[in-house]
C-alpha cells in the first residue's frame, strides 16, 4: 500500500495517535501566534511551518478559519488553540508572560531589534506574528519582551507572515538547538 499521508519515511506505518504522541515528544519550546491574519495561504504556511520547525502549539487570533489545503495534511499533526477576541488574546499573552515565558514579536517597527544578532532565550518562546501591512496590534505588541525583525535588501517593506515565519522558526531552532551564541 503506497502512503498518502504528508509524512516523512519515518512514520509511514504508524497511526495517527503514534506519531502525534512521538512528535509531543520532541517538540521544541515555542508557541506561534498568529494575530488576525486575513489571508488563507499565510495561515497554511505558517501551520506548515510550525510543524517543520515542530512548534509546541499554534494559536490563530481571529474570526476567519483558514483553507487547509495550504497546509497539505500538516494541520493534522500540529496542536492548535483559536483565539476569536483580541482581549482574550492579549490577557493570554499576558499569563504567559506572568508564567515565564518569553514574548518576542516579529514585526519591522522602529524599535525592533535585528533577528539575525539576536539570542533566543531558553525560556518557552511565544512567537507572535501580525497581519501584512497591519502587523500585530499594538496592546499585544506592548506585552512582547522584546520585538524582532528581519533584515531585507531590496525595495520590499516587509515579507508576507508566512515567509516571516519560516525565516523565524528557522533562526530560532538553528541557534537554540545548535547552542549558537551571538
Amino acid at each position: 500500500m503506497q502512503e498518502t499521508r504528508n509524512i516523512i519515511n519515518h512514520y509511514h506505518y504508524w497511526d495517527h495517535e503514534a506519531i502525534m504522541c512521538d512528535l509531543d515528544s520532541k517538540r521544541n519550546n515555542f508557541t506561534v501566534v498568529c494575530c488576525n491574519i486575513g489571508n488563507d495561504f499565510n495561515i497554511s504556511t505558517v501551520v506548515r511551518n510550525s510543524n517543520a520547525f515542530l512548534a509546541k502549539e499554534v494559536w490563530i487570533y481571529g474570526k476567519k478559519q483558514y483553507d487547509r489545503r495550504g497546509a497539505v495534511g500538516t494541520q493534522v499533526y500540529t496542536r492548535f488553540k483559536h483565539v476569536k477576541e483580541i482581549d482574550e488574546l492579549a490577557t493570554s499573552v499576558e499569563n504567559m508572560k506572568n508564567n515565564g515565558y518569553r514574548i518576542v514579536g516579529i514585526d519591522n517597527v522602529e524599535r525592533a531589534l535585528d533577528i539575525t544578532n539576536y539570542s533566543w532565550s531558553d525560556q518557552h518562546v511565544v512567537m507572535i506574528f501580525g497581519q501584512e501591512q497591519i502587523g500585530i496590534p499594538e496592546n499585544v505588541l506592548d506585552l512582547c519582551d522584546d520585538i524582532v525583525y528581519i533584515p531585507q535588501y531590496g525595495s520590499v517593506r516587509s515579507l508576507n507572515v508566512g515567509t516571516a515565519s519560516g525565516i523565524a522558526m528557522y533562526d530560532y531552532c538553528a541557534k537554540v538547538l545548535n547552542n549558537v551564541n551571538i
